[in-house]
């Protein structure tokens, strides 16, 4: 596999732009990397490592935009520039303003197509946009989508112009809390644990050629107990039936390799001496994925896959242990929210986004939960490389705040509309998709604590099937059925004296700690924070959570088989992180955190 490409054939300004233009918004704290920023070199990463082709041009930069009234057509003014991939509400955007339910966001910028990529088809990709995006190419509308948290392409040949500049419109909008769709931590009223709107792009845009054939996904399946590695090939094109060809490369060398029809899975045998991924050993193999037709490469791609399979099983004491490998991991980390002072949703720069995982491994997690929200592929590709577990989160939406004053025992659930609920299932099965071949990921959580939880069964058992390779945790802290591989509980401050247990599933506990201390000069806001404990010192920080891991370690014996800290960071008035918002901070004594956290993790894993 090589190392993440930072090829950037063209930054484009939009007409008129000059350098000195931009400036941050706002004058909220700042991490080192916002403080430390270009405008003109700004997230130049490769972004889908798990699907790559050579040939890219980076769309990140400065746009024009509006924001007016959703009803309202086209601009014929616009307001100024965005730095995108930043959402508009962003310091790091340079607009800092609230969109709201009842306007919509507005782009537009030029680009050139390198002539080198004539005739072939052009692809326009999006990272993500929150919520609704409309996307017109020289006047020509070319495609819609919906979701705010998932990649989506569009093929944008036919409207380009033959020579010369072209020109990128795209209407954004977001309802935020006033809508049915996922929408994570975001509040149109920010307040203790619900955050600043985020609304528009916020991540890469870029475009990319491919041929009429092309690949357009790769479904990659491990299975250690048959030493095979399956590749689901897709291609678009004019559906003819072409050859697949999967080359299993280690240190450039072909070790294995495989081929059938399109439409046909590729299954290959491994080599007897493969390497199994782990924390301790994140082994990953390069994928050379091929589609060809009369012994003609028509396409491409580059990609990667690691041998590990995650499942449960009971010990002695009929305690069902999560496993990786056939073996028993306790699995350990921190409640990972992926917010930024500075660009919200949006870290602002690579080397910053994965600042926050090193940090976790170095204080000796094995995994993260990624807490209802999904983080750009690159992240994910940068936890398989450094062999950090995920469970990650639906981004809960629809009523959820509503309905988190009501009992979660009481076995009532939410009812959503016809409309919502097939919202979710979509946005839900897109999210599954575009993550499915991430070796990193263990865990599947579609609710989190009764916020809009529905048809708990129906959607567990749909996960599931959908994807068995993976476990479910139904509802992470929230009602409870059975169903699913997990029961989960969340309890605060301490890990809890007595709790639901289920002798058939995997019991976790899903969200302890959030001790919180008040950093001056590095809080979001100084007068109004909160924790669910104060302290003033690192020193206390950092006895209370050895005190709280000490218990933890005694409930494993007999309980918990998997847990998770709240929180990596604070994150708005929430100061109850392991570092300060800004990451400025660290909050706690490093080396007993690593000490305590490790030995956690040895004392119950085989």
């Amino acid at each position: 596999m090589r190392p993440i490409s930072i090829v950037f054939l063209a930054l484009i300004s939009i007409s008129g732009f000059k350098a000195l233009a931009y400036e941050p918004a706002g004058d909220r704290i700042m991490t080192k990397w916002g403080e430390n920023f270009d405008p003109s070199n700004i997230w130049q990463e490769y972004p889908r490592p798990i699907m790559e082709r050579q040939e890219w041009q980076n769309l990140n930069g400065l746009w024009e935009y509006a924001i007016i009234g959703k009803e309202s057509k086209t601009p014929t003014d616009w307001q100024g520039e965005i730095l995108v991939p930043f959402c508009a509400e962003s310091s790091l955007s340079g607009v800092g303003k609230e969109v709201g339910a009842d306007n919509a966001l507005w782009y537009r910028r030029n680009f050139s197509v390198p002539k080198s990529w004539r005739g072939r088809d052009i692809l326009l990709n999006f990272g993500a946009v929150d919520w609704q995006a409309d996307v017109w190419v020289n006047g020509a509308k070319v495609g819609s989508h919906t979701g705010g948290y998932t990649p989506f392409s569009l093929n944008i040949t036919q409207a380009l112009n033959p020579k010369g500049d072209n020109r990128i419109v795209v209407r954004v909008w977001d309802p935020t809390d006033k809508g049915y769709q996922p929408r994570g931590k975001q509040h149109s009223r920010p307040h203790q644990i619900w955050y600043t709107p985020v609304t528009g792009i916020w991540q890469t845009v870029w475009l990319e050629p491919v041929n009429r054939n092309h690949i357009s996904d790769l479904k990659i399946l491990p299975d250690i107990d048959n030493n095979t590695l399956t590749v689901k090939v897709q291609s678009e094109g004019d559906n003819k039936q072409y050859i697949t060809e999967v080359s299993v490369k280690d240190k450039g060398h072909t070790i294995a390799s495989g081929k059938a029809l399109t439409g046909e899975s590729v299954i290959i045998n491994m080599p007897a001496d493969v390497e199994l991924w782990s924390p301790e050993n994140p082994k990953l193999y390069d994928l050379e994925v091929r589609l060809s037709a009369d012994g003609k490469t028509l396409d491409m791609v580059e990609s990667y896959a690691a041998m590990r399979k995650f499942s449960m099983k009971p010990d002695d004491n009929w305690i069902r242990r999560l496993q990786l490998n056939n073996k028993d991991l306790f699995q350990y980390g921190p409640l990972d929210q992926g917010w930024w002072p500075d660009g919200l949703y949006t870290a602002p720069s690579y080397e910053a986004m994965i600042y926050d995982v090193d940090k976790t491994k170095d204080w000796g997690f094995n995994m993260i939960r990624k807490h209802v929200k999904v983080e750009p592929a690159l992240w994910y590709t940068y936890c398989d490389r450094n062999g950090i577990i995920v469970w990650q989160d639906m981004p809960n939406g629809d009523k959820n705040h509503e309905w988190q004053a009501r009992n979660y025992f009481d076995g009532e659930e939410f009812v959503r509309t016809p409309e919502s609920e097939a919202n979710y299932r979509k946005e839900w099965q897109e999210i599954i998709d575009c993550l499915y071949s991430y070796p990193c990921i263990a865990v599947w959580v579609p609710f989190n604590e009764a916020w809009g939880q529905f048809k708990t069964k129906d959607i567990t058992d749909w996960t599931k099937n959908y994807d068995p390779s993976r476990l479910v945790n139904p509802a992470s802290g929230g009602n409870f059925y059975p169903c699913g591989d997990m029961v989960d509980v969340h309890s605060y401050p301490s890990p809890p004296t007595t709790h639901v247990y289920d002798a058939k599933r995997a019991n976790v506990l899903g969200e302890y700690g959030g001790i919180g201390m008040v950093a001056e000069g590095h809080v979001w806001m100084p007068d109004s924070n909160w924790g669910y404990i104060q302290h003033k010192t690192p020193k206390e920080v950092t006895d209370t959570y050895i005190d709280y891991a000490n218990r933890l370690d005694r409930l494993a014996n007999d309980w918990f088989v998997g847990a998770v800290y709240t929180q990596t960071t604070d994150v708005e008035v929430e100061v109850n992180g392991l570092m300060t918002y800004d990451r400025k901070v660290i909050k706690i004594d490093e080396p007993r955190i690593r000490e305590i956290n490790r030995r956690l993790i040895k004392n119950h894993s085989k």
